[in-house]
C-alpha cells in the first residue's frame, strides 16, 4: 500500500494521579519482554488451580498448534465464583440486573455461587456432562450469566447466539455444534415489546437428531409451543436443585465455549477457546488495562454473546471479583439517555462500549449530553469493535470522562480471546484513533508481503508473531480450515494474521486501516476505508459512514460512501466530497455518496462494507443470518435503487 496520512496530532499523557495508583507501571513491558512465557505463567498464578502445570507452553507451527499450562487442572466456574465466597466476600454484589421494562435485580456473589449450583445439577439431570455441547439462545439476563458459568462447572462446552438472531442462524450451530441441550426462553423484551422466542427456537430445533432437550426461561409470561418430553421450565429444572455443587477439575487445554464468527461470505467459523489459558490472558488482561478495583462497578454493554461479553462481561470481571452492570436493552428504550440513567443509577466507574454506540449518542445529543445526568463516578472509558474515529473518540473522552478519563481502545477479536493492542491507562499518552501497542507479553507487527516489518508510515498486514493463551485452538470441526484462514500465508515463520491491514507511527503506536479486503485500490493508489470514513464522519452532518470500493472501468475501484444523517441534518453530496478531498486528497474523494437510515453490522458493531460494495454493485448476498441489524439491508438496497436512479436523470 502507499505511504499513508497520518493525520491525527492531538495526544493526552497519562493523568498523573491515575499513575500513581495504576496497577501497572511501565516496567511490565521489560519483564514480558525479557520472558514471555514466564511472564504468563506468574499471570496464571493469579488462578486458583486444582493441579499445577507440567510444562508451561509448547507449539508447532506446522499444524498449528499451541498448548498452554500442560498438565494443569482448575474449574473456571470456580475462579470466578467460589473463591471470592471462599475469601469472604460473599455479600459483594456480583451482577447489577436491569431489565428493559425496569426490573431490577442485584445478585451477590453467595447468591451467584447458590444459582450456579442449582444450574449444574439442572445440567446433570439433562444428561450434559463434560464435553457436550450447550447452545445459549438468550438476552442479558442473570440466567445467561448463570448457564454460561454452570457449564464451565461440570466442563460442558458452551456457544452463545444473541438473542435477535434468525432461527436459521441458531440452527446451523446446533447442528455444527452437534449440541444436546438448547437453552432459550419464551420472548424477551425489545425495543418496549414483549417479543416471542420460543418459536424461533422450535424451528431451530426441528429434528435435529443430537439434540434432546430445549430449556426455557420464562421471561415475558407469553403462552408458547410446547414440546413434551423434549422442552423442559427452568424453574422445574434447575431452581428445583440443591444450593450446593461440588465442581470438579478439567485439564487446561478442555474446551471451555465455540463463539462463532459472522460475515457476508462463507460459512460461520465455530473458534474453539479453551480453559485455563483463555482465563489467564482474560483475568489478566482485564485486571491491567481496565486497572480493575476492588471497588469499580464495571459495565461492558455488549450483547452477553459477543465475545467482548464473554470475556470483559463474564470471565474477566467475575475472575477478578468485580461487580457490574448487565442491561437487557437497548440505548433507546424507553428514552435515549437510558445509558446515562444507568451510569448515574449504579455508579459506574468503568464504562465500555463500541464506536458505533458513541457515534449514535453524537447524532442524538450534539456536542454535550443532556443535563440533569451525574457521571462523575467514571473513572475510565473503553472502546471496542473497530477501529474509533478520533473525532468519536475525543467526544466520548469529552462528554462521558469530563475530559479527565483515560479512553482505552482495545483491539482484538473473537479468533485472540482477549485484548492484544490496547493502551495502560497508567503508563501509555493516549492517541485519538490508535489502540496504541501491544500488551504485554504479546507480540504484534505491521509486516510486508515478505514477513518483514515496515517502516512508520507505511501500510502492511496486522500479525501476532508469537502464540499467546488466549488464542483460539482451532474451528470446531474444521483443523484445515484454521490453518488456512489464520497461518498459511506467513507459514515459513509462523505468524497468525489477523486480517486486518494496518500501519504504524515514529512513537511504534498501531493504527487499524481496516480490513485487508476493504481497501479501496482506485488508479492504483491503495486508500483506507476507516480513514476515508473518519473524514467523513468529522462532518457535523454525518452520524455514521460505511466506505468500500465498487468496480469502475476507468480507475479500478470507485469510492462508494453510505452516510447517515448526524445531529446536525443531512449534508449535501458535495460538501462531503469535499470535506474528504481537504482532509486526505482529491483520489479519495467518493465518487457516489448514499444516505441510508442505518448501516448493516455484525453484533460486534462491525460495519459489513462488503455486503455494502454487494448492494451497489447487485451481487448475491452471501450469509447475512448473524447481521445484527438484517432489516438494514432492504433500506441499503432501496437508497442505492434511488441514487442511481437520479444519476440516470
Amino acid at each position: 500500500m502507499d505511504e499513508l496520512r497520518l493525520n491525527e496530532t492531538r495526544s493526552f499523557p497519562a493523568p498523573e494521579e491515575f499513575s500513581a495508583q495504576a496497577n501497572v507501571d511501565a516496567s511490565i513491558y521489560e519483564t514480558a519482554n525479557a520472558d514471555p512465557v514466564a511472564f504468563w505463567e506468574a499471570a496464571a498464578q493469579r488462578l486458583d488451580w486444582a493441579e499445577p502445570w507440567h510444562t508451561a507452553h509448547t507449539w508447532d507451527e506446522t499444524v498449528p498448534a499451541a498448548q498452554w499450562f500442560v498438565g494443569g487442572r482448575l474449574n473456571v466456574a470456580h475462579n470466578c465464583v467460589d473463591r471470592h465466597v471462599d475469601a469472604g466476600r460473599g455479600d459483594k454484589v456480583a451482577l447489577y440486573f436491569e431489565g428493559e421494562p425496569g426490573d431490577r435485580e442485584a445478585v451477590t456473589y453467595a447468591d451467584l455461587q447458590r444459582r450456579v449450583a442449582q444450574a449444574a445439577h439442572g445440567l446433570t439431570s439433562l444428561g450434559i456432562g463434560p464435553g457436550d455441547r450447550v447452545v445459549i439462545y438468550l438476552p442479558v439476563l442473570v440466567e445467561t450469566i448463570v448457564i454460561t458459568l454452570a457449564c464451565a462447572r461440570i466442563g460442558a462446552v458452551h456457544s452463545l447466539v444473541f438473542g435477535g438472531f434468525s432461527a436459521d442462524a441458531v440452527r446451523f450451530r446446533l447442528e455444527d455444534t452437534g449440541a444436546k441441550l438448547l437453552v432459550t426462553t419464551d420472548g424477551q423484551n425489545r425495543r418496549g415489546k414483549a417479543v416471542e422466542v420460543k418459536s424461533a427456537a422450535d424451528e431451530a430445533a426441528r429434528d435435529l437428531p443430537d439434540l434432546e432437550h430445549v430449556l426455557v426461561v420464562r421471561r415475558t409470561g407469553q403462552d408458547v409451543p410446547w414440546t413434551e418430553g423434549r422442552d423442559v421450565w427452568w424453574h422445574d429444572a434447575v431452581e428445583t436443585q440443591p444450593a450446593v455443587h461440588e465442581a470438579a477439575s478439567f485439564d487446561s487445554e478442555h474446551p471451555l465455549f465455540i463463539i462463532y464468527t459472522s460475515g457476508t461470505t462463507g460459512k460461520p467459523k465455530g473458534l474453539v477457546h479453551t480453559s485455563g489459558g483463555y482465563l489467564t490472558h482474560t483475568s489478566w488482561a482485564h485486571w491491567a488495562h481496565f486497572d480493575a478495583k476492588p471497588d469499580d462497578v464495571h459495565w461492558c454493554t455488549a450483547d452477553l454473546a459477543w465475545v467482548t461479553a464473554h470475556t470483559y462481561e463474564i470471565y474477566g470481571p467475575l475472575s477478578n471479583g468485580l461487580t457490574q452492570v448487565i442491561y437487557e436493552g437497548t440505548p433507546d428504550a424507553p428514552v435515549q439517555t437510558r445509558h446515562l440513567e444507568i451510569i448515574e443509577r449504579y455508579g459506574v466507574t468503568v464504562y465500555y462500549t463500541a464506536p458505533t454506540l458513541i457515534r449514535t449518542f453524537m447524532t442524538w445529543f450534539g456536542s454535550a449530553l443532556p443535563e440533569g445526568h451525574d457521571l462523575s463516578t467514571i473513572r475510565l472509558l473503553g472502546t471496542v469493535g473497530e477501529a474509533i474515529n478520533p473525532e468519536a473518540w475525543v467526544w466520548f473522552r469529552r462528554n462521558f470522562g469530563r475530559g479527565t478519563a483515560p479512553v482505552v481502545d482495545t483491539w482484538w477479536q473473537s479468533e485472540t480471546g482477549a485484548a492484544m493492542i490496547v493502551p495502560l491507562p497508567g503508563v501509555t499518552t493516549l492517541k485519538p484513533g490508535s489502540a496504541s501497542v501491544a500488551l504485554p507479553g504479546i507480540d504484534m507487527a505491521v509486516v510486508d508481503e515478505a514477513g518483514e516489518p515496515v517502516s512508520p508510515g507505511r501500510s502492511g498486514t496486522l500479525v501476532a508473531r508469537r502464540p499467546w493463551p488466549g488464542m483460539a485452538r482451532t474451528i470446531w470441526g474444521d483443523a484445515e480450515r484454521y490453518r488456512k484462514s489464520y497461518w498459511s500465508e506467513y507459514a515459513d515463520r509462523g505468524y497468525y494474521v489477523a486480517g486486518d491491514g494496518a500501519t504504524i507511527d515514529e512513537d511504534g503506536y498501531v493504527w487499524i486501516l481496516g480490513r485487508l479486503d476493504d481497501v479501496v485500490n482506485v488508479s492504483g493508489h491503495r486508500l483506507s476505508t476507516i480513514e476515508i470514513e473518519s473524514s467523513l464522519v468529522s462532518h457535523d452532518a454525518v452520524g455514521e459512514a460505511g466506505v468500500t470500493g465498487v468496480t469502475d472501468p476507468i480507475t479500478g475501484h470507485a469510492v462508494v460512501a453510505f452516510v447517515t444523517d448526524g445531529s446536525a441534518g443531512a449534508a449535501a453530496h458535495d460538501d462531503l466530497r469535499q470535506q474528504v478531498t481537504h482532509d486526505i486528497g482529491p483520489i479519495a474523494k467518493p465518487k457516489h455518496v448514499v444516505r441510508v437510515a442505518e448501516l448493516p453490522k455484525t453484533r460486534s458493531g462491525k460495519i459489513l462494507r462488503r455486503l455494502l460494495a454487494q448492494l451497489w454493485q447487485g451481487d448475491t448476498l452471501g450469509d447475512i443470518t448473524s447481521l445484527q441489524n438484517p432489516w438494514a439491508v432492504d433500506g441499503v438496497r432501496e437508497a442505492v435503487r434511488r441514487a442511481r436512479e437520479k444519476e440516470t436523470r
